[in-house]
């Protein structure tokens, strides 16, 4: 189980999160109440050993922005929220990068549909609102065996049960290991990973 912990703005929190057997940590590098600076993500990143995918994360910033922005903050990968398209996903290849392309349940069934990013990740209809929802409604999108992120709701103690249900690949979390919206509390942090893991 591949597991990207979110969110992250503190050498406390990354720390956290790499040992704790996380495959990949994300910079919110949008308008958020988790939202670093790139100068902030470079910072951060010496935490993040080798092997482990630091991932900048952007919603409105056209794609050619987002990834100026993760290479100013020294970022490999790219994590696309909105309606994107075709194009985007080229813009970040052609950068040398590799994406996330985020979608939620609500969206059109062509965005489900392989555009040669990395990895997708499907996040509730709601994103952001921290609330569970039915993960096995995933299953009927017909995904096979792509490599794609379970996202939304999830905690330390629902991640097990949200990945049988949807039969994921991987899983992202972020308002499901804090203590208070931007917030990371480290202990869930560490009990999430390996919970996601079992």
């Amino acid at each position: 189980m591949f597991v990207k912990v979110c969110g992250l703005s503190t050498p406390e929190s990354v720390q956290a999160a790499v040992e704790s057997g996380a495959d990949a940590v994300g910079f919110v590098l949008t308008k958020s109440p988790r939202e670093v600076s790139p100068d902030r993500a470079r910072d951060l990143l010496v935490h993040v050993p080798e092997g482990v995918a630091a991932v900048g994360v952007f919603r409105h910033e056209t794609a050619a922005d987002a990834v100026a922005t993760a290479r100013a903050a020294g970022l490999e990968w790219v994590q696309l929220h909105g309606s994107r398209s075709l194009e985007d996903v080229k813009t970040v290849h052609d950068a040398g990068m590799r994406l996330i392309r985020a979608v939620t349940m609500g969206a059109a069934p062509d965005e489900f549909e392989a555009w040669g990013e990395e990895l997708l990740l499907i996040d509730a209809a709601v994103p952001g609102s921290g609330e569970a929802w039915d993960y096995s409604s995933v299953r009927n999108l017909g995904l096979g065996a792509r490599h794609w992120l379970l996202a939304g709701g999830l905690t330390p103690s629902n991640v097990g049960a949200a990945a049988l249900e949807s039969e994921a690949w991987g899983v992202d979390v972020s308002s499901g290991v804090e203590s208070s919206r931007g917030v990371k509390d480290l202990d869930l942090v560490r009990a999430f990973v390996p919970a996601a893991k079992a």
